[in-house]
């Protein structure tokens, strides 16, 4: 039987590369006469660079420093494709994990526009951004102040990064802003919330990065002040990605928002992998009600789902809710006996998990 390994990383203990090769270990343990196809994959958050490297031949790595998210130096990569195409990963340059300490009102995205300028010095004519994984709620300015915008106070001055700064905001120019590449950009994102509102960067996203109640409030109101003198759509799908970056690039450069998990399944090949398969088997650390929105996992399984395939799941954990769409779903942390051993050896588990899976099959 050939059986396909779709998983996302599972964030904060083990990438989708180790998680695939792991559960692959444990399946070929039980049932080695099978044809197992690795095929990791990623949703637009960390470890989207590492996922189109491995899927794209002639794929070039490039090493910058640049500002971190606390304003101090940080090393972030970003991957060189063929056809002139630069990919840059937020996270690398103005991730959560870069802070020691959460920050949600000075946090800013000023890194991920000097990578970004970096690439363009390069020679990108064409502009991809993983948007997950932010540490800020700035709506991009940090970004765009890097690439030539200002955004300024009520003195005509230029405000101080961080999205905090942003309930001061009483201007926007762009006449210095550097002009977007000539093939265009693209946001990967894998979440579809609107920019304001209940549903929208500050409230949801917000307390994820730090933020007390009454800082979502300021930093609703500082993303509402950017998005009236910005104009663009606030609402779009995708617009309050990364503390509203995918806002800011799509109403000051043009960039398109789109779910990352289905671009980058289509690079790395998985409906070529699903053909002829027996089964597929997807995986991220948490499974809950938000999976089959714009993820990794809702997106195997559609896939699957078209190509007649069966498919199962293996989690970190699987949250209490309507089940996953899937033959068999395994949670790490019920093999492991609770989240921490799960956490502590995810290679471990994955493979036990993967043991399990092949016990099940009958083919």
């Amino acid at each position: 039987m050939r059986v396909v390994i779709a998983p996302d990383s599972f964030k904060g203990s083990i990438g989708a590369a180790a998680a695939a090769a792991a559960l692959a270990d444990g399946w070929r343990a039980v049932r080695s006469g099978d044809e197992v196809v690795c095929v990791p994959l990623a949703d637009g958050g960390e470890g989207t660079l590492d996922v189109l490297a491995a899927s794209v031949s002639e794929a070039c790595w490039h090493q910058e420093r640049v500002t971190g998210p606390a304003g101090h130096p940080v090393d972030c990569a970003w991957l060189e494709l063929p056809g002139g195409i630069a990919a840059v990963e937020l996270a690398r340059a103005s991730g959560l994990p870069l802070l020691a300490r959460a920050d949600p009102l000075g946090a800013q995205t000023t890194g991920l526009g000097e990578v970004i300028g970096r690439a363009l010095d390069a020679g990108a004519r064409q502009v991809m951004i993983a948007l997950g994984g932010s540490a800020s709620t700035d709506g991009g300015t940090g970004a765009l102040a890097a690439l030539g915008a200002r955004f300024l106070g009520a003195a005509g001055t230029p405000l101080p990064p961080g999205g905090g700064a942003l309930r001061g905001l009483a201007a926007v120019d762009l006449s210095g802003l550097r002009p977007p590449p000539g093939g265009g950009v693209s946001c990967l994102s894998d979440v579809r919330a609107p920019l304001l509102g209940p549903a929208g960067a500050a409230a949801v996203f917000g307390p994820q990065k730090g933020a007390s109640l009454d800082q979502v409030a300021l930093l609703e109101n500082g993303l509402a002040r950017l998005a009236g003198c910005l104009g663009g759509d606030p609402a779009a799908p995708g617009a309050g990605a990364a503390g509203g970056t995918g806002y800011g690039f799509a109403a000051a450069w043009g960039a398109q928002i789109g779910p990352g998990a289905v671009q980058l399944s289509r690079l790395a090949g998985l409906d070529q992998a699903l053909a002829g398969a027996g089964l597929v088997i997807t995986g991220e650390g948490r499974y809950d009600e938000t999976s089959g929105t714009g993820k990794v996992a809702g997106t195997v399984f559609a896939a699957a789902a078209a190509a007649g395939v069966p498919a199962a799941l293996v989690a970190g954990q699987v949250a209490a809710g309507p089940p996953p769409p899937v033959a068999w779903a395994v949670g790490l942390a019920d093999l492991a006996g609770g989240p921490g051993p799960a956490l502590a050896d995810p290679g471990r588990w994955l493979r036990r998990a993967g043991q399990q899976l092949a016990t099940r099959v009958t083919r």
